[in-house]
Order: structure tokens, then sequence, then C-alpha cells
């Protein structure tokens, strides 16, 4: 199952079916889906998030092949304000979103840095990969600040059309040794 997490402003609680109603007053603005696999579909559909939790993301979280968060703010934890997960793919083990009035914030980088940190020191897995648009800077500049490193490119269709993509990647070694440091 998916544990809670905190961070110094965000709380991460496990994503539950009761989410998909405030989901799906958020998330669907282009700002947000735009740079995202094309797999959501665009204009989005209403009872699309209340579907995707039901039969996809919660049956996953069952099965221990993924872990779904809410991002809340500590100030207001009734809100959700994005969503974070990590998954069992070769090669996409993280993805999120946030609302486009919470980004620019550092929000993001604090809900990534403890989902990877979960990743790794919990879950065990010896690596995290994140593919992502080579137009998304936003996301880039926190694998950037997270220590990770591109391995590879490509064009991927997300919601806007096919881009140029990355594949970002970091080690449980190189992730614990960048915390390491950062602590000490």
């Amino acid at each position: 199952m998916t544990p809670p997490l905190e961070t110094a402003r965000l709380l991460l609680r496990p994503l539950e079916l009761g989410d998909a109603d405030q989901v799906e007053l958020l998330f669907p603005q282009w700002e947000i889906v735009r740079l995202l696999a094309n797999h959501v579909p665009w204009p989005y559909p209403r009872g699309t998030a209340h579907r995707f939790y039901k039969e996809t993301a919660l049956p996953e979280v069952e099965r221990g092949n993924a872990w779904y968060w809410t991002l809340r703010l500590k100030t207001k934890p009734g809100q959700v304000i994005g969503s974070i997960s990590l998954n069992c793919n070769e090669t996409d083990n993280r993805g999120f979103w946030i609302a486009p009035q919470y980004q620019r914030r550092g929000l993001m980088t604090e809900a990534c840095d403890a989902v990877t940190d979960y990743w790794f020191n919990v879950l065990k897995f010896p690596l995290l990969r994140a593919p992502k648009a080579v137009a998304n800077v936003a996301s880039r500049r926190i694998s950037e600040k997270q220590g990770m490193r591109v391995v590879a490119t490509m064009e991927r269709d997300y919601v806007s059309g096919r881009l140029p993509a990355e594949l970002w990647e970091i080690t449980r070694e190189e992730w614990n040794a960048r915390k390491s440091a950062e602590s000490g």
C-alpha cells in the first residue's frame, strides 16, 4: 500500500477514489496536460479521473506495481493541488503534475525528493528513470536538481503532439551520495 509522505510544505496523501471529484475540476487545463503522454485524453471527458483511479491507478497500487499520491499544502490539507506517482515500468518510473497556480514555487521539487527517496530507500529499487519532453523545462530542471542525467533521446507522443524527448535516470547510489553530500 502507498503510505502518506510529508515534506516541509506538503502532505502527500495516498490516492483515494474520492479525490477524483477535485481532480476532475483541476486537471483538465492545457498548461497541465499539453506535455503529458498522449494516453491522457484531450479534451478531458467528464468522469475520466474517476475511471482512471478505479480501473487503472488503484488496481496497480493493489498489485504493488505503482504508488500514487495527491499533493496538498499543509496549510490546506483538504485541497488537492497536484499528483505524483511511481511505477514499475522499465523506462518510466515517476510522473507528476501540479496546478498552474502552484507552479514555480519549488513544491514539485519537494514532492519529487520525497517519492524518489521512497523509491530508493524504502522500495529498494536500484534505478529511477523518467522520460520527459525537451520542451518541459520545469520538469527537466527538477531532474537536474536531483542529479539525474539524460541517457537517451527520442521522439514521443504527447497530448500536444509528437515532440523531442529525453530519458533521464539516476541510480540509488548516486541519489544517496547526493543526499549525503547535502546533509553533510
